[in-house]
């Protein structure tokens, strides 16, 4: 989590993001897949990432929301998200779950069959 000078509309203004992108990296995983990301807070803000519609099955510390699944991750600290894709398939979302931040960290997880497993649909 870093700070980004961006410029939209002739402005420019630093707005928290991950790996200086907005917004934040596309996530490509197969289900049955273990994701694991190492989140570090370069910023003076509490950060946390909330996986939205991704199934937490017995990795709730995972889930994101501040305060409810996990302490925030302060200024300067890491924090390993670490979970499997179990049961699903598609194009979800991950964001922050505190504060602001959520404005501009987000992106999109995409979860693919698992090899060899035809899609649902001719």
């Amino acid at each position: 989590v870093v700070l980004t000078n961006t410029t939209k509309l002739c402005s420019t203004k630093p707005i928290v993001t991950i790996n200086g992108k907005f917004p934040g990296p596309t996530i490509y995983a197969r289900e049955g897949d273990n994701v694991n990301i190492k989140l570090t807070n370069h910023v003076q803000y509490n950060v946390t990432i909330h996986w939205h519609g991704v199934r937490q099955l017995r990795t709730g510390w995972s889930d994101g929301p501040a305060y409810i699944t996990q302490c925030p991750i302060r200024p300067g600290q890491s924090y390993l998200y670490n979970f499997t894709l179990t049961g699903q398939r598609g194009t979800l979302l991950w964001h922050a779950h505190i504060s602001w931040l959520r404005a501009t960290i987000h992106g999109a997880i995409v979860i693919l069959p698992q090899k060899g497993v035809p899609y649902p649909f001719p």
